[in-house]
Parts: structure tokens; sequence; C-alpha cells
């Protein structure tokens, strides 16, 4: 008996590259996430020293032009902290987006493998059975003719 051939394979392999592709895809995209969350906590920790920085000057007296300066620029630091939440927001649900393509994939490309090993089960017994009903024929035909030389 030949060997078990899948009909499906060309789109097992084409559903494969596609995982492939989207796992790939997928990793990038949670890097990013991952260095613009750094990006953020750079500027989260710029305010914090630039505001202590603030604190500490108004403790020891300064003038109202250098308030309006620390205060100018505690606002600017502010503004770029929400960009950079808005961005960060932006880019977890393109991740999101790629994980559940990854997942899309993933379900596809197990369907298809759980087909083909269904299929080859179902092919080995197959065989199993023929392999089987050749030997009893053979063991048969061989009584034959034993029975036969000797009648």
């Amino acid at each position: 008996m030949k060997k078990f051939q899948f009909g499906l394979d060309g789109v097992m392999r084409y559903k494969q590259q596609v995982l492939e592709g989207a796992q790939n895809e997928y990793a990038v995209l949670v890097q990013r996430v991952q260095q613009q969350e750094q990006r953020l906590q750079t500027v989260v920790e710029r305010y914090r020293a630039y505001n202590q920085e603030f604190r500490q000057a108004e403790a020891e007296g300064i003038t109202i032009a250098q308030a309006m300066g620390y205060e100018s620029g505690l606002r600017a630091l502010e503004r770029e902290q929400k960009q950079e939440e808005k961005r960060l927001k932006q880019m977890q649900a393109q991740a999101e987006q790629g994980r559940q393509r990854l997942v899309a994939a993933r379900q596809d490309t197990n369907s298809l493998e759980k087909l083909k090993e269904k299929k080859s089960e179902v092919y080995r017994k197959e065989a199993q059975k023929q392999e089987e009903e050749f030997i009893d024929e053979l063991v048969s035909n061989t009584r034959a003719v034993a029975v036969g030389s000797f009648g």
C-alpha cells in the first residue's frame, strides 16, 4: 500500500506560514509596546524629578518668574506624558489585534493538524486491515495447496 498523503498539505503549509508571520508580527508589536512603556516611564520620571527640583527651589525661595518657568515646564511634561500615554494605548490596541490574528492562525493550523491526524489514523487502520486480509488469504491458499497435495 502506498504511503499516506494528506490532501490538504499545501493548505497546511500555507497556514503554517501565516502562523509564523502572525507570531513575528505579534512579537514586533509587543516589543513596540514595551519600548513605548519605557518612553512613558522616562517622561514620568523626568516630571517627578523636575517637580521635586521645583519644590526644593520653592522652599529655598525663588522669584515669581522662576516659579512660572517651573510651572510652564511641568505643564509641558504633563502634555508630553499624555501624548505618550495615548501612543501607548494605540500600540496596545494594535498588539491586541495582532494577538487575535495569532490566535486565529493557531486555531486554523491546529484544526488542520487534527484533521491530518484523523485521516492518517483512518489510513493506518485501513492499511492494517488490508494487510490482515492479505495474510488470511495467503494462509488459506497455503492450506488449500497443502490439502490438495495430500488428497
